[in-house]
């Protein structure tokens, strides 16, 4: 039962979070909800040891940290690093597709997803807007998340008559076959507002103000029954979009399945729910009274965007976003330069990133000596390339957690014979010079837009990642390393 009590919190998070956006938001909301005060990364911080605090950067990452009661400048960050993005397709910035007599999207692929388990799904689009607003005669504009809960696009595959190879593979041509229908076109002009004017820009003459200003100038960039939903949705004219960041989402929630209720059953697992698990951990680890009573150092979560394409970007792991947290939070306490280097050889991150289930499909794409399980708790990832940035000292110290708690834990190495992913860990590694472990919970069916990981596996990360934040202090203090 408790097991199935994170779950369905885990669902929760999830149906709030279609995209990296939302998953800001809904992290967002709950920390508030748990006493953590925003602050802005554009101001000067007023910090107090045995608070908790939190900032978010363009929307799409999030830092949460709480200070120790006997937090001093120079002591140690406790961390568990995570993503909020996923595989998927990103309206392209002119999306107006129209092809044989039907209103089609472009997109653009961003990851490496599993293409082909986006046909014949119930799409939808979701995100954020830039929307124009008029108040008291004076403009401003206003940054708006926005989603289309109902279906309204889908990539229909070619009937096997038309394609009688496709079983013996079925290869997806991502700017051809990623085409979402939106609608027929002569459905779509026959319901056409008469308010909904197209002919702006196509040689009517203007000052270039409104051009400017709309995101749709003489109805080239983007479908207008799309943008009309997407006003409806924010509450505003088609007019007053000025742009957006869209992308397309499976309508189909996330859920408890299985003959024993035992997987959930979602898109993005990967990262979400690593995202949720050490957010989750974070609040409870700091929410009773004394929680941080006889903490040195500061407990912090860090949810980072981009990290499925390269993590090089100024919200990204490869960003200076947390070395800035690191050092602003330091220099806040103390104001020798010095301290921040001190404070980083004190620090440690947890990076996670879900893992690789064993497939009783296709068991021979495992090490057979390295063949991680649902239900057996987080996997600790292993590269001698340094493709995870573990080593036996952090790992070491994420065993000795889970046995004190008696938590199960796995090992992951990569086949000799197939190239090995990455994380944001040996990022973050090189370019804080912060200890580090790789870790992530096994699931199957990775990229896709359907995915799936086990029900125990969520208590088990979430409990994991609690008792870091509660023990690492007392346990770190034990190890000598570098004397």
């Amino acid at each position: 039962m408790e097991s199935s009590a994170v779950a369905a919190d885990l669902v929760d998070f999830l149906n709030a979070s279609p995209t990296a956006f939302h998953a800001v938001d809904e992290a967002k909301k709950r920390l508030k909800s748990a006493g953590y005060v925003q602050i802005d990364e554009k101001q000067d911080w007023d910090l107090k040891a045995g608070n908790k605090y939190f900032f978010t950067r363009n929307y799409s990452t999030i830092v949460a940290f709480a200070i120790g009661k006997k937090y001093v400048a120079g002591n140690g960050f406790h961390i568990v690093g995570a993503h909020t993005d996923s595989p998927c397709l990103k309206l392209k910035p002119v999306s107006k597709v129209i092809k044989s007599g039907f209103l089609e999207v472009g997109v653009q692929t961003y990851g490496g997803g599993l293409w082909h388990t986006w046909f014949d799904r119930d799409l939808t689009v979701a995100g954020r807007m830039i929307i124009r607003n008029k108040k008291d005669g004076s403009e401003s504009y206003l940054h708006k998340l926005v989603r289309i809960e109902e279906p309204i696009m889908r990539i229909p595959t070619l009937a096997i008559h038309l394609e009688r190879g496709v079983n013996d593979g079925f290869k997806v041509n991502t700017q051809t076959h990623l085409l979402p229908v939106l609608a027929t076109s002569i459905k779509a002009e026959l319901n056409k507002p008469a308010s909904i004017d197209d002919s702006i820009g196509n040689g009517a003459p203007n000052d270039g103000s409104k051009s400017s200003k709309r995101i749709n100038p003489g109805g080239e960039q983007h479908h207008s029954l799309l943008l009309q939903l997407l006003a409806a949705q924010a509450g505003c004219e088609p007019g007053d979009i000025c742009d957006f960041e869209l992308q397309a989402c499976d309508t189909q929630p996330s859920i408890i399945a299985g003959a024993m209720k035992e997987f959930v059953f979602s898109g993005r697992l990967d990262n979400l729910c690593m995202s949720f698990c050490s957010l989750k951990a974070l609040i409870d680890a700091t929410s009773p009274e004394n929680s941080l009573e006889d903490e040195v150092g500061v407990r912090m979560v860090a949810l980072f965007d981009h990290e499925e394409v390269g993590s090089n970007s100024a919200q990204g792991a490869g960003s200076p976003v947390m070395f800035d947290a690191l050092s602003r939070i330091t220099s806040t306490f103390g104001p020798d330069s010095k301290l921040i280097q001190k404070a980083i050889q004190k620090s440690f991150l947890v990076s996670a990133d879900m893992a690789h289930a064993l497939h009783p499909n296709y068991p021979d794409k495992h090490e057979e000596n390295h063949q991680p399980k649902f239900h057996g708790g987080l996997v600790i990832k292993h590269n001698a390339n340094q493709r995870y940035a573990t080593n036996a000292i952090t790992s070491f110290v994420f065993r000795e957690i889970a046995a004190k708690h008696n938590i199960p834990l796995q090992d992951f190495v990569i086949r000799n014979d197939m190239p090995c992913g990455s994380t944001i860990g040996p990022i973050l590694a090189s370019g804080v010079g912060i200890r580090t472990v790789d870790v992530g919970a096994p699931q199957w069916s990775m990229h896709s837009i359907r995915e799936m990981c086990a029900v125990d596996d969520v208590k088990h990360s979430y409990e994991h990642f609690k008792a870091f934040f509660q023990d690492f202090s007392q346990l770190d203090g034990k190890i000598a390393v570098d004397i």
